[in-house]
């Protein structure tokens, strides 16, 4: 049998024969590499606008000696109201996230195209899931602390309408990728909608429900410090009172409180999540593993079989035995129950000011209608678009830093594991550092102005795109880098030419998601004097100018939701 040998492009040439053209680009990609070319324009645009170099740079450290001396020793508050303050937060954070959790499984059920009754039903859950993704928590606290006042229901259902159009995301997408095998029995065997969604949908999404709500019980985390400048009360309130009135000592002694929560519960929420998803080698470790080894041979009986279980009188069982799984889920929803009730009692909830919130809801709606901007157009217009040159200038020194960072990261690039696991704990550190604070920082040391802002958000950028490269490289085809390094090519070319160029569309897409939120954190950073729109947000809420409010609320959301609309074109363009 004849061997088929592919000829080179120059051979075929050289002998005469057609050379094989290399097919066109599509029309779309075309256009997004366009995008992404005018992004990288205005970036750099940005940079420069903002007068962000190395000069800059270092002559606001050469402050830092000063402001490390006004910062110590270090004041902690008595232990009693650090641990008072500490409960309070992670109260408020607990509640919020268990309410986006309740409000974002029957909107996502709404929202997916498997699971929802009609096709207008599934576009407005998507647009609801979209508009509270766009509205900042701050803007939403705002808003409900001119109902409620202060205290942690302004918190709570800031954190929580907001987290929904994370969460509800997330789960709509989980359950339009869920196995289908399960409901179309249960449809077959003549159950209900309902009773298809309870059993066939929600038991296999489940370890989704939960991870979820572990990432973003972190985001909220970092989120209450933020709502602590508008009056939300925990450590964010009593961080902001300490910065306003300059006593340093307290606010960074209170930022160290804040780090080491985040990176515990970070730590903590990354072991559940691996463990729940599935994505940890043999047996599963710390307290689901002590689980496992605790029913074995105790609860689940050896000589089970697939025979239906019966009663003492006969009839077949139809619940299922308490095993080891039943019993670990039995025991993490009574958990749940548990921490989030402790949670209501912590929080100290009036019941009776957050009733007379509601029923003043249209007087409270008048003060903000309609929109005005006050006769600061030109200046509101000014500070948007400096917002949004904080989000492209932060983004691109994301980019430029977290790539290199990223690539070492991931263990089929790094060239050992020692080198991978190194640079992965370096981005678990800086992601543990919320941005206001890293902005605090550079502003007391650098002053007021747009540059503390974009070097905060583009030093957080570092830890979530560096862990989001890292995981696209990872997930590249290594036959493909095989096949490459067979052919004699060196690491570098490898990784050129194989590993790159497959999580080449991933990393646009994750450019994308970081620009959106880079510009969604810049408007949030003007409170503390970082520049921007948030500035002048933080000044009319302060005067009770809500009709100004209302306007910069509309012109973020504008904003916003374009680049919402473009981010999304984008990732379903290259993935």
């Amino acid at each position: 049998m004849a061997t088929i040998v592919p000829v080179a492009p120059q051979r075929s040439a050289q002998r005469g024969l057609p050379v094989p053209k290399r097919p066109a680009p599509a029309a779309q990609t075309v256009a997004v590499w366009a995008v992404m070319l005018g992004f990288l324009a205005a970036a750099i645009w940005s940079f420069v606008e903002l007068d962000i170099s190395f000069a800059t740079i270092a002559s606001g450290l050469e402050y830092a000696a000063d402001f490390i001396s006004r910062t110590m020793p270090l004041d902690f508050p008595p232990i009693g109201e650090l641990v008072s303050l500490t409960l309070q937060t992670l109260a408020i954070v607990t509640i919020a996230t268990a309410l986006s959790v309740m409000l974002s499984l029957p909107i996502a059920i709404f929202a997916a195209s498997a699971t929802t009754p009609s096709r207008w039903l599934g576009g407005a859950s998507r647009t609801l899931i979209v508009v509270l993704r766009a509205i900042p928590d701050l803007v939403l606290a705002i808003i409900f602390f001119r109902m409620f006042g202060l205290g942690a229901v302004p918190g709570i259902l800031a954190m929580g309408l907001h987290s929904v159009g994370m969460v509800g995301k997330l789960y709509a997408d989980a359950i339009e990728e869920l196995d289908r095998g399960p409901v179309e029995a249960l449809r077959a065997a003549g159950a209900s909608r309902w009773q298809q969604i309870l059993s066939g949908v929600i038991p296999p999404l489940m370890p989704q429900i939960v991870a979820t709500a572990l990432h973003r019980f972190d985001i909220n985390l970092r989120t209450s410090v933020i709502l602590g400048y508008v009056g939300v009360g925990g450590i964010g309130l009593a961080l902001a009172d300490a910065l306003n009135t300059m006593n340093y000592q307290r606010g960074m002694a209170l930022a160290l409180v804040v780090l080491v929560l985040c990176v515990v519960i970070e730590l903590i929420s990354g072991g559940i999540r691996t463990a729940l998803l599935g994505r940890s080698n043999g047996r599963r470790r710390g307290i689901l593993g002590a689980l496992d080894r605790l029913s074995d041979g105790w609860v689940t009986r050896p000589d089970a079989t697939h025979e239906p279980q019966r009663a003492k009188d006969g009839s077949i069982r139809t619940a299922p035995q308490w095993d080891g799984e039943r019993i670990r889920r039995f025991l993490g929803l009574s958990a749940v129950v548990v921490i989030v009730g402790a949670a209501i009692v912590g929080a100290e909830i009036d019941p009776v000011a957050f009733v007379v919130g509601l029923v003043d809801l249209p007087q409270t709606a008048v003060l903000f209608f309609p929109p005005s901007d006050g006769g600061l157009w030109d200046k509101l217009l000014d500070a948007m678009i400096v917002t949004v040159q904080i989000g492209l200038a932060s983004t691109l020194i994301g980019v430029v830093i977290a790539i290199p960072i990223g690539s070492l990261a991931a263990r089929n690039v790094a060239p050992n594991a020692a080198v991978a696991m190194t640079f992965r704990v370096l981005i678990v550190c800086v992601r543990a550092f919320p941005e206001l604070i890293l902005a605090i920082i550079f502003i007391v040391i650098m002053g007021l102005g747009p540059v503390p802002g974009a070097l905060a958000l583009g030093i957080g950028s570092i830890g979530l795109l560096g862990k989001l490269v890292a995981d696209s490289l990872e997930e590249s085809d290594v036959r493909v880098q095989d096949a490459v390094r067979t052919g004699g090519a060196t690491g570098v070319q490898v990784y050129a030419a194989a590993t790159l160029r497959q999580a080449l569309p991933a990393f646009v897409a994750h450019i994308m998601y970081q620009l959106d939120v880079n510009i969604r954190a810049a408007t949030l950073l003007g409170i503390v004097g970082a520049g921007g729109i948030g500035f002048y947000l933080m000044q009319a809420h302060r005067v009770l100018e809500f009709d100004v409010v209302t306007f910069i609320i509309i012109l973020i959301l504008a904003v916003v939701l374009t680049l919402e609309a473009i981010s999304a074109w984008v990732r379903r363009v290259v993935i």
